[in-house]
């Protein structure tokens, strides 16, 4: 995959995200029985990503058709990174599912995205990918437009929800590390695992709780293309993107998050809000714009021999 792409994927994958803070909202089951059911549609989908090779092999069976490819293996090899990126997935998501019932959207949201700030600071020490100047001027842009997006929505209450946001936060930008750790094995394997753990955890919690038809409508949603799909586009994407570009990108799901409730309820945002939406989409495309130019321009540089 170039590094085009991986910008692309990571982008896609923070539509897909984005979608959670309506639809959790709106969906009537408590927290672990929404993480398990959720896991579980989003593993599955991740394992039929796996078995695409298996399951696309060529059905005509002749001498001069190609060998018939074996069926793909998992390799799950326990690692730190593989086990840490898996448990950090199933923490960020069970912490937002919590902070958004606990607290305002806004705290949920923009608590969460301090993950950007986390992913600069460790990965200097744990992944020994250095911070450039550019991206420091893209945090702190980000984290402005931010600010703006939903300062009208912020509160001081709610410090139960607060701090389980923050969590979230740590946890998704642990994820990334964890995953850019794995760049160069496979790391489809991690959010596959993370996600059977979710499912592992919460699905006992399922008795008794009643879902309707809505709730299994929304959990399957939730599992397939707010999880399954954006999971795979991030394991595709993050060997070629390091850890602060790959998160910077991320930083568009807060953003995209009241696109839906204004397409769904048709509450308009201010144009504060509006201001520091621009902000951020425009610091994501430049500091993108210049890691694809630095890519054009690095191969050119090099001497020829």
């Amino acid at each position: 995959m170039s590094h085009r792409k991986a910008i692309y994927c990571m982008a896609l994958a923070a539509v897909f995200f984005s979608t959670s803070g309506l639809l959790i909202k709106v969906i009537s089951v408590a927290h672990l029985p929404l993480l398990g059911v959720r896991g579980a549609f989003a593993a599955l989908t991740i394992a039929l990503f796996m078995a695409r090779p298996f399951l696309s092999s060529p059905r005509d069976s002749s001498a001069a058709s190609p060998p018939r490819q074996s069926r793909p293996r998992l390799n799950f090899r326990m690692s730190f990174p593989l086990l840490g990126g898996a448990v950090s997935l199933v923490g960020a998501q069970a912490f937002f599912i919590i902070a958004v019932r606990e607290t305002t959207a806004a705290n949920a949201i923009f608590l969460q995205y301090t993950a950007p700030v986390f992913v600069a600071f460790f990965g200097i020490h744990y992944l020994r990918e250095p911070v450039e100047k550019m991206d420091w001027i893209a945090l702190s842009a980000v984290c402005a437009g931010l600010l703006c997006f939903y300062g009208d929505g912020l509160t001081t209450g709610d410090a139960f929800g607060n701090l389980f946001a923050l969590l979230a936060g740590l946890t998704f930008a642990w994820f990334l590390l964890f995953m850019r750790k794995q760049k160069d094995t496979s790391t489809i394997e991690t959010v596959l695992f993370g996600n059977i753990l979710a499912s592992l955890l919460g699905l006992p919690f399922l008795f008794g709780a009643a879902p309707t038809l809505v709730d299994w409508a929304g959990m399957l949603f939730l599992g397939v293309f707010q999880i399954g799909l954006p999971s795979i586009l991030i394991a595709l994407a993050i060997k070629e993107l390091n850890a602060v570009e790959a998160v910077l990108i991320q930083t568009l799901e807060p953003i995209l998050n009241p696109v839906w409730v204004l397409l769904f309820i048709g509450e308009m945002p201010t144009l504060l809000a509006l201001l520091g939406g621009a902000t951020v989409i425009g610091a994501v495309m430049f500091r993108s714009i210049l890691s694809i130019r630095s890519q054009r321009v690095t191969p050119a540089s090099q001497p020829t021999t």
